[in-house]
């Protein structure tokens, strides 16, 4: 029998939907899938199974094959799990409705049967939000990003079981809202405050022309005079964040996996400092399937490098075409993304040995 199931995955910072074909037939045992999938999907077969079993309900001893359409586009991470496990429960007539097509499921797996969080689910909610595609079976963990979207219905799920109970009209779920202005207020607040800062007046003062106009600043001064804790501050002087640059920001962190489970919305501009010894790939973005890097997780906000003689030369000059365009293009053989990258850039050095003789 064919089962069909609506899912979603992540490309870049935009979501593109995937349809989770399973068909079941006679013959030796076995269960592959294909459509372009990453080591994480390839192994979601043994968490399938246990999780299915684990649920109360049983496994197909038949031969099982899964199709992750479009399959010409690379598949990633182990958010359909919960479409898998479904479709198949679907295609042995464990479903006794219909009501399954109205939804995108995303979610992963543990082997008892629950759903854990997944990557990028503020990108998806808000990619299908004003389509009529905007209901979601997300993990209960991700509420708290994907429920900002209002115009799309998140219901919250725990595990298998749940789902199956809740297509099968056995359970109720209710969509869950969150109120954005509410929890943009609670994540508007900073660590540290410009105004901690005593003395210092001449650079205070182009530091917050600097802010004023966005420019980029270069600090240089002995040990211990206060480069690094006038740089960490330096982001609390600047504009709030809108709305806007708050999902914009908020989307990369998901995309990222970085986004915290009960912060769920990135409310203030965002301070990144990688360290001296960082790759090129890993300041700019990249990997098999490109992820964003330092400079793109630093969008609307602050990228301070300190001891910045000691960065290599090639993480340095492919920072050029970024701090000029204010975005990253990454080119792999798996396909090429585009990152924002518009930040302020703080580097902190010590002054040359020569100057203090």
């Amino acid at each position: 029998m064919l089962a069909k199931m609506n899912s979603a995955c992540v490309l870049g910072v935009d979501a593109y939907k995937v349809v989770v074909e399973v068909d079941i037939a006679n013959g030796i045992p076995s269960f592959s899938i294909v459509g372009l999938p990453d080591t994480a999907i390839r192994e979601s077969k043994d968490r399938i199974r246990s999780a299915i079993k684990n649920s109360g309900f049983d496994f197909p001893t038949k031969r099982i094959t899964v199709n992750l359409a479009p399959a010409d586009i690379k598949k990633e991470g182990a958010g359909f799990d919960l479409p898998i496990a479904v479709a198949i429960l679907v295609a042995t007539n464990v479903l006794e409705t219909e009501k399954f097509k109205e939804y995108i499921v995303c979610g992963e797996l543990s082997l008892n049967g629950e759903v854990k969080s997944i990557k990028g689910a503020l990108p998806i909610a808000l990619s299908f939000s004003k389509t009529r595609e905007n209901r979601f079976l997300l993990p209960f963990e991700n509420i708290q990003e994907a429920g900002i979207v209002n115009e799309a219905d998140i219901y919250p799920i725990h595990n298998l079981k749940e789902v199956i109970d809740f297509l099968n009209g056995l359970v109720e779920l209710k969509p869950q809202k969150i109120n954005v202005a509410k929890l943009f207020r609670k994540n508007s607040k900073y660590r540290f405050d410009f105004s901690d800062v005593k003395g210092q007046e001449h650079v205070k003062r182009g530091l917050e022309i600097a802010a004023a106009g966005s420019h980029n600043v270069l600090l240089i001064g002995p040990p211990g005079s206060g480069k690094s804790m006038l740089a960490k501050r330096l982001a609390t002087i600047l504009s709030d964040m809108s709305i806007e640059e708050s999902l914009e920001t908020s989307k990369i962190h998901s995309v990222a996996g970085l986004l915290s489970a009960r912060k769920g919305l990135i409310a203030t501009r965002p301070f990144r400092s990688p360290h001296h010894t960082i790759s090129d790939c890993a300041l700019t973005g990249g990997g098999t399937y490109p992820s964003p890097g330092e400079i793109s997780l630093a969008h609307n906000g602050v990228l301070f490098l300190d001891e910045l003689p000691e960065f290599k030369r090639n993480a340095l000059e492919v920072m050029r075409q970024p701090l000029e365009d204010q975005t990253i293009t990454i080119s792999r053989v798996a396909g090429t993304l585009t990152y924002p990258a518009r930040f302020m850039l703080i580097a902190a050095m010590n002054p040359c040995p020569c100057r203090l003789n």
